[in-house]
């Protein structure tokens, strides 16, 4: 039997040590970390009311809105913030381009939080969260659902994520042999890694098909998995850039050898919203829906900012000295996980119509529950990047201070 040269041009490039990512050092308990364990602390109050006396208590769902921000944060939102890893395995495994190669153990470790706790945090949505087993019961799936689709996906790739980190664990244990064998099969999890996002972030959109009229015509059209598809390995791209950036910032790290990179990450991004922009608008006018862009109120509005936050990225990275400056990249990147977050809000909330008599807003121990929860992947993060071999090139004097 002749083996496929892409498992093993995989294998032979996990297995080469040239990244030279290690653990940074330095102190876990910080203003920084404890103003994040404060946040935590308000979140994990909220969270105690509501699994005791229910959502009633800290949220305002209701039957015509019962998807609130949490949902959309938790499973629309974060898990496309979590794409980094996605976006970088793509690239580097799928595409073949192994110069990225010392960008995908940061991104797939901000991945892993994203994924873990949109998973987790899906028992806070959960009315009889109780009942959460049931998506692993034969007796209970769906196959023909598109939610059990996205539950499914969703539940293997935070596994998949874990085994695709567990060498930086082993790493630091010192298990040389260990992560030499399982380096070897590691294509296997690589290809499901790819595979899995790419079917779970599209469904996100076919979650919303399935609304009908219900969903305003700005954002229902059938190419919605295609466009949820397309925001969230841009959103992958971008979220590499301010995770590097920030790291850089937080870290007192040099950034300088990984901007030749960024840069080039930042033409990709530009290049897929191009694509993204001309299907958007497109499929406007041809659907003859692009007349309700300027008369449809609030939605009309919402509508041209998220689409001016898609375009500026576009106009600023078509510049290559734009590229080569990590402040415009930065404020490209920002401007398009914003534009991507507003279309998600959007599509799910802003565009949602169930009937007269129906509203709204989250309250506000909903949002301290969302930024309780930002703030674990946060705090997360840096005990990570602290204790294992997470970024690359990173500073000695950084680490001392």
């Amino acid at each position: 039997m002749v083996n496929h040269p892409i498992p093993s041009e995989v294998a032979r490039r996990l297995q080469k040590p040239r990244d030279g990512h290690a653990a940074i050092g330095g102190p876990l308990f910080t203003p920084f970390t404890l103003a994040l364990g404060v946040l935590i602390a308000v979140a994990m109050y909220f969270l105690a009311q509501r699994f005791i006396y229910g959502l009633g208590a800290v949220t305002n769902i209701n039957n015509g809105y019962p998807w609130g921000v949490w949902v959309v944060w938790d499973v629309v939102i974060a898990t496309g913030f979590a794409c980094g890893g996605y976006a970088m395995a793509l690239v580097t495994y799928i595409l073949n381009k192994g110069e990225y190669h010392p960008l995908v153990r940061p991104a797939l470790t901000a991945s892993l939080f994203g994924y873990s706790l949109g998973g987790l945090s899906v028992l806070i949505d959960l009315g009889r969260y109780w009942n959460f087993w049931h998506i692993l019961s034969p007796t209970y799936a769906q196959p023909g659902s598109v939610m059990f689709e996205v539950a499914v996906c969703i539940s293997l790739y935070v596994v998949v994520l874990w085994i695709e980190f567990s060498p930086a664990f082993l790493e630091h244990l010192g298990l040389k042999d260990v992560k030499a064998k399982l380096n070897k099969v590691m294509f296997i999890f690589i290809g499901l890694g790819v595979l899995l996002p790419t079917m779970h972030q599209s469904s996100l959109g076919s979650l919303l098909v399935v609304y009908g009229y219900q969903i305003h015509p700005l954002w229902q059209t059938p190419l919605l998995p295609l466009l949820f598809l397309l925001t969230a390995i841009c959103m992958g791209f971008a979220i590499v850039i301010l995770e590097a950036t920030l790291a850089a910032a937080g870290f007192k790290r040099d950034i300088g050898p990984e901007l030749p990179l960024l840069s080039k990450i930042g033409k990709i991004i530009m290049g897929i919203l191009v694509a993204y922009l001309v299907i958007r608008i497109g499929d406007l006018i041809v659907r003859g829906a692009m007349g309700t862009a300027f008369t449809s109120g609030t939605k009309s509005v919402m509508f041209i900012i998220e689409m001016a936050l898609f375009a500026y990225p576009v106009a600023v990275l078509s510049k290559p000295a734009n590229r080569a400056r990590l402040s415009r990249l930065l404020a490209a990147a920002m401007s398009m996980l914003t534009g991507a977050v507003l279309y998600r809000i959007d599509a799910f909330l802003v565009a949602y119509d169930t009937g007269p008599g129906w509203s709204y807003f989250p309250s506000a121990p909903e949002m301290l529950v969302t930024i309780g929860v930002i703030a674990v992947e946060v705090l997360a993060y840096i005990v990570f990047v602290r204790k294992f071999p997470v970024l690359p090139g990173h500073s000695t004097t950084a680490a001392a201070e």
